[in-house]
């Protein structure tokens, strides 16, 4: 059969008027690459410059041993402590746990790598606490490479660059991207979803994919959800296939995700438990999470936000009326998710931790916008944001990590160890617990639970103990067979319970640093004090 004369144009449309030349297409076969472009493609990683990919990695690693403070009690009590407990099969569970009000899918993380670790023998205390932060550096430092990759797609590898530039200096991120928080790990799937949602320009669409990363995030902290709700409207409004979006993509991802969540909650709770719905009753519905503090509605946009955009301000209001309408959609995320937050009464600056890549995208457009200031901008940005990691990562409230380390020396060692037991004096959860000593030492820490009986005048543990201090001691441990061996404490309440260290022998051994702006019931050093038992005893009780 011989081809039809529109066939036959077809396959030579490419000829021109010069009869005796025919251009090739400009899409090649890889036979056809220049040994240049071979060697560009072997370079590559993650889709990217391989130099680009391993400068981020150093980076976030460099972050991470640049990051020996404490910023909030969960990064271990949700995480390594349950993780060590269960692995090692001692440590602490709080209320939380009793309550099921969190999962077991994020801590089984760090508990793999607390496994493997005591298979080979080599779960020492120093592997057991950066191990798991050396691995969430290298899930946020892919996160950036991601985010980085997107904005090259949207735009340009210049606006690209400024984008990773601003991500990379913020001093908020580098405070929290290696840190062992859920709100980490939520920041962390959040980034890299986005690489795989459908904005307008984006060649790495993916709807399994981003819903998969979401729906990860949300098993993690079901507070993932709220940012992705303008994103996830906006996806179904544009789909012309909305049954299929649902049928085959969202609704699977959904099924099997939160199938494993409930199996692996199953094994280690022993009963089924949907703890996401546990979690959305304590923090949302019934607001009981006020009981840790509450802030007034206006809190995000007056404090919360400022902080932690903190010198990026001003570029990111600036690129706010840069940015092309495209990208507004990340614009309204940021809003609908500090103005969802606002109504709650409990406010944390890493609550909102998700969105400030979000935030990040508008500060690079105004740098590549800006030419006659962009140097003393640059300056200004890496200036300000490098004072203030290196002392937050450094300095304000490293004491209470500091103090695990000397804690560690009274790990029972030997075959006839001496009995020794510690008191933690202190806020309830001020320390991280069994995952920085590791070893079974007899440790006590003052209790906190919230009210779950709508008592009225209800008062936990620590609460009682800091409206008399000296009276609550001298009530706890009424005879000297009852004193424990070491004592620690803010320095704060030296002056108060001093009649009880003297009556009991103690004799301060150590003195470390916390913070330049103590407040409450913290000081700005944390006190070590360990009873002389060879010194003169008083027979009787305290």
């Amino acid at each position: 059969m011989e081809p039809e004369a529109g066939d036959d144009r077809l396959a030579f449309r490419s000829l021109h008027s010069d009869p005796g030349e025919m251009k090739l297409r400009k899409r090649r076969s890889t036979l056809y690459m220049s040994a240049q472009e071979k060697r560009s493609r072997r370079r590559d990683l993650l889709g990217e410059n391989i130099y680009l990919v391993l400068f981020t990695i150093a980076l976030r690693i460099v972050n991470c041993f640049l990051v020996q403070t404490s910023f909030v009690p969960d990064e271990y009590w949700q995480s390594l402590e349950v993780a060590h407990r269960m692995v090692f099969s001692y440590g602490y569970l709080t209320w939380e746990w009793t309550e099921r009000l969190r999962g077991y899918t994020y801590p089984l993380i760090f508990a793999s790598i607390y496994k493997i670790l005591h298979l080979l023998g080599k779960d020492s205390v120093q592997l057991l606490i950066w191990l798991p932060r050396l691995a969430q550096a290298l899930l946020s430092a892919l996160a950036d490479v991601r985010l980085y990759s997107l904005m090259k797609q949207l735009e340009n590898r210049e606006v690209a660059q400024w984008v990773f530039f601003c991500q990379l200096c913020s001093w908020f991120t580098w405070y929290c991207c290696t840190r062992t928080l859920t709100n980490t790990m939520e920041a962390t799937l959040t980034a890299l979803a986005l690489f795989y949602y459908p904005l307008q320009g984006s060649r790495s669409t993916d709807s399994v994919k981003y819903s998969l990363l979401v729906a990860l995030a949300c098993i993690v902290r079901p507070t993932a959800l709220i940012p992705w709700v303008p994103l996830l409207f906006r996806h179904f409004y544009q789909e012309q296939r909305k049954l299929h979006l649902t049928l085959h993509h969202f609704l699977p991802v959904g099924f099997i995700t939160f199938s494993l969540s409930l199996i692996i909650d199953r094994i280690f709770f022993g009963q089924w438990t949907l703890v996401q719905f546990n979690f959305l009753k304590f923090n949302v519905l019934q607001n009981l999470g006020t009981f840790y503090g509450s802030h007034p509605w206006h809190w995000y946009f007056s404090q919360g936000f400022l902080v932690v955009l903190g010198t990026h301000l001003p570029f990111f209001i600036h690129g706010c009326f840069l940015a092309p309408r495209r990208l507004h959609i990340l614009l309204l995320t940021v809003l609908w998710t500090l103005l969802v937050y606002s109504m709650l009464g409990h406010k944390e600056f890493r609550f909102i931790y998700p969105v400030l890549p979000f935030c990040m995208v508008f500060c690079g457009y105004s740098l590549a916008h800006l030419k006659a200031w962009r140097k003393a901008a640059l300056s200004f940005l890496l200036l300000s944001n490098v004072l203030l990691a290196l002392y937050t990562g450094l300095v304000h409230q490293r004491g209470t990590l500091d103090v695990m380390n000397h804690i560690q020396q009274f790990c029972p060692r030997g075959p006839d160890p001496a009995s020794v037991s510690v008191f933690m004096m202190m806020p309830c959860h001020s320390t991280p617990y069994y995952s920085h000593v590791h070893c079974p030492l007899p440790m006590r820490f003052l209790q906190c639970p919230p009210d779950l009986t709508g008592e009225t005048q209800y008062l936990d543990e620590a609460a009682v103990f800091y409206l008399s201090p000296l009276n609550w001691l001298y009530q706890e441990f009424h005879s000297n067979a009852s004193l424990p061996s070491v004592l620690v404490t803010f320095s704060v309440l030296e002056k108060e319970i001093h009649a009880f260290l003297t009556s009991g022998n103690y004799e301060r051994t150590a003195i470390f640093f916390h913070t330049h702006w103590p407040e409450g019931r913290t000081g700005s050093h944390i006190h070590i004090y360990e009873r002389r038992l060879t010194s003169r005893v008083n027979t009787g009780g305290i």
